[in-house]
């Protein structure tokens, strides 16, 4: 039943012509995610700007799908699926970054946005991953080979991990030029709610919901809109990309 409140999740959404874009709003249910000081969750956080991600390019033309419209818990694994077979023309997964200690928190702040890679690009991007995969409980239990050959297969399509980081970079400069934000840059991390997925995917951490000021801002409604049309605006551009390069229409 898990599996059909996801498919008639995924395709409610209006049927547009145009680009089909598919966002991720990360956690849910049980899998809250990260708090902010002043107690908002992630899981809220990221799906109140998945939604209004949706409505400003269901506004372009665009056909917009989300991998969850209300607070369940679903498996990592079958974000993927049900978004494979929506044959999407790219993939976004939101989520918000945290620090594990008082010192970090109060003094991390900033915006990141990731694309898949069998290795981290850094210790920090390390911990971002394991901190965000960590829900996957038993999904892709097995020895470390299997998991590091199951990314490397991913990557062998290399036009479309090309174009995954050409939807990170558009997604985060526009993220950084909207808000003003710490730019924390462009990274690479073995996500595994991006592994396996068909389409250009990205994953995008809109700011730390641990940092004192910045989590109090991230509750802002205000704020939040500027999220939104920022992350709206960099999937056009990178839109704008792909009709340049291959005669897709773009909004």
């Amino acid at each position: 039943m898990r599996g059909l409140a996801i498919v008639l999740c995924l395709t409610a959404a209006s049927a547009l012509a145009g680009p089909v874009v598919v966002l991720d709003p990360g956690h849910g249910g049980a899998q809250a995610g990260a708090n902010s000081p002043k107690g908002l969750q992630e899981k809220a956080l990221a799906l109140d700007l998945a939604m209004r991600v949706r409505a400003i390019l269901q506004g372009r033309g665009l056909t917009v799908h989300l991998t969850r419209s209300k607070d369940v818990e679903l498996d990592l694994k079958e974000r993927v699926k049900s978004a494979n077979a929506l044959k999407p023309d790219l993939f976004l997964s939101i989520h918000a970054n945290s620090m594990p200690t008082r010192r970090l928190r109060q003094n991390t702040s900033g915006i990141e946005t990731y694309f898949l890679s069998a290795s981290a690009s850094g210790e920090q991007a390390k911990k971002v991953a394991a901190r965000e995969n960590a829900e996957a409980g038993d999904a892709h239990a097995g020895p470390q080979s299997d998991t590091l050959a199951f990314i490397l297969a991913d990557l062998q399509r290399a036009e479309a991990h090309k174009d995954s980081s050409r939807l990170a970079y558009a997604v985060q400069e526009a993220l950084i030029a909207k808000t003003g934000a710490v730019d924390r840059g462009v990274q690479q991390a073995p996500f595994y709610v991006l592994m396996g997925l068909e389409a250009p995917a990205a994953l995008v951490e809109v700011g730390f919901i641990s940092h004192p000021d910045e989590g109090a801002k991230l509750g802002e409604p205000e704020h939040q809109a500027a999220v939104a049309q920022a992350i709206a605006d960099g999937v056009r551009v990178f839109l704008e990309q792909l009709e340049a390069r291959e005669g897709k229409p773009s909004p």
